[in-house]
């Protein structure tokens, strides 16, 4: 059945109806398109436009299809040409003539505007809720490895110490900018565009607010061109979802790297490694790689949405139909990936003396060594080269700057004295770092429960 037959001569064809059909996509809103659709019945028995009999009739039968839909007994109908086509067929069918009253006052470009809005606010909570659930585990394990030393890089290449612990808080944080901007596009999508119809509103008198307030909207749309025409709000929840992939995928580039032999600072429980067909030692880090390699397909989606919409002119245009299968996808990939990912890390064995040795192997101490000889007068650039110089005779000798005798230290400078072990000692070094947001440890377990106690808050 399609509902815009009356000025059309002719039967669509099968080709053509396969192409402009959204039901296999759009369905899975039924529930949304079925609770707005209680909302607008509700409201128009309320407005007198039509019968309050004839609402609670809809209402009852709009229950009634939505309680079959979940218990099975009624299966959705793929041929139909979307969701609000066939839930509005099949309420016309049980009810007559007060099914098709339904529609008063009512567009199908506003309507599908209400149920992916309702749909997405839903899908925002849910991976706010996922994220969270990440940052605890990441909060209790930032305390448990509070102390535990390892090399902080840039470049890749080995640069100061830092903690375990400091270093997951960095991703924590990442995450909480996250649920964030989250938070904010649940904001903005908190508008109810219904009786917003297929453009310019109607001349029925409804009450809009009545339905914003049955569907739990903050408000509603203040322009009916932009009502059904605003697809803002899919566009910045699939750039918020990019943003929460970049994140999962440079935390995956660093479990893959954690996880070789060349590093060995963690490795990953069984549940999530896969092995190889040929080569019976690997243990593979698959769910990170596929992690990292699914970050591509949601920013896909959302080049999908700019795209969709950079060249639309007012008001609604059937290219629209294509912001479902994008955003749905982003969705589905960035909870699909938060699923297996949280649980990877909660049970991933971190090995600290692996992450002590290469601390201990990369001159991380060296800005430490200029640092104490600045602190005992020598100019920093002296100090910086007095280090610089140390370092090349402990890479000809095949030692550190721990290891190496006094009377080298000395030769360089005559300033050192047996005060530099203990200034250079890699503990020390990243526990003295206690400026607010630093490695120091008791600074890392504040810093976890700080996070915590956001998470839990919101």
């Amino acid at each position: 059945m399609q509902l815009w037959k009356g000025r059309f001569q002719k039967e669509l064809s099968k080709t053509t109806n396969d192409f402009n059909s959204s039901i296999h996509f759009d369905s899975r809103m039924y529930k949304e398109d079925i609770q707005g659709s209680i909302a607008h019945a509700e409201m128009l028995g309320k407005c007198g436009i039509i019968k309050e009999e004839e609402a609670q009739d809809i209402v009852c039968g709009l229950k009634g299809i939505l309680n079959d839909i979940e218990n099975g007994s009624l299966k959705i109908d793929m041929d139909a040409e979307d969701i609000h086509t066939f839930i509005e067929g099949e309420l016309t069918k049980r009810l007559g003539d007060n099914g098709k009253r339904l529609h008063t006052a009512r567009s199908r470009n506003d309507q599908v505007a209400v149920d992916i809005k309702l749909y997405l606010k839903k899908e925002v909570v849910n991976v706010k809720e996922m994220l969270k659930e990440l940052v605890k585990v990441l909060c209790d394990k930032a305390e448990k490895y509070s102390e535990t030393v390892m090399p902080g890089y840039t470049h890749l290449q080995r640069a100061q110490p830092v903690t375990f612990g400091h270093h997951l808080l960095a991703y924590a944080e990442m995450f909480l900018r996250d649920i964030s901007r989250l938070e904010d596009c649940y904001k903005r999508m908190d508008e109810m565009p219904l009786g917003s119809c297929a453009l310019a509103g109607t001349t029925y008198p409804i009450d809009r607010t009545v339905t914003a307030s049955l569907l739990g909207f903050e408000r509603i749309t203040n322009n009916s061109l932009d009502g059904v025409s605003d697809r803002d709000f899919c566009i910045e929840f699939a750039s918020a979802l990019s943003i929460v992939m970049v994140h999962l995928s440079r935390f995956s580039e660093e479990i893959i790297m954690w996880c070789s032999w060349e590093f060995k600072f963690i490795e990953l429980d069984d549940a999530f490694s896969t092995g190889s067909s040929i080569m019976p030692q690997k243990k593979n880090p698959d769910i990170a790689e596929l992690v990292r390699g699914k970050s591509g397909r949601v920013f896909g989606d959302n080049m999908t949405l700019l795209t969709v919409m950079k060249g639309i002119a007012l008001a609604y245009n059937k290219d629209m139909q294509e912001d479902k299968e994008a955003i749905f996808d982003a969705v589905d990939t960035v909870k699909m990936c938060l699923t297996a990912f949280t649980p990877m890390i909660d049970t991933m064995k971190v090995i600290p003396a692996n992450m002590r040795k290469a601390a201990a192997g990369g001159f991380i101490n060296a800005t430490d060594c200029a640092d104490y000889l600045t602190k005992k007068g020598v100019p920093f650039r002296d100090a910086y080269k007095a280090t610089g110089e140390l370092v090349a005779i402990c890479i000809e000798k095949g030692t550190t700057l721990e290891e190496l005798p006094l009377e080298e230290y000395k030769k360089i400078c005559d300033v050192f004295d047996d005060g530099v072990y203990e200034a250079i000692s890699l503990e020390k070094c990243a526990n003295d770092r206690k400026v607010l947001g630093g490695p120091n440890s008791e600074n890392v377990k504040k810093q976890a429960q700080r996070v915590r106690g956001i998470v839990n808050k919101n």
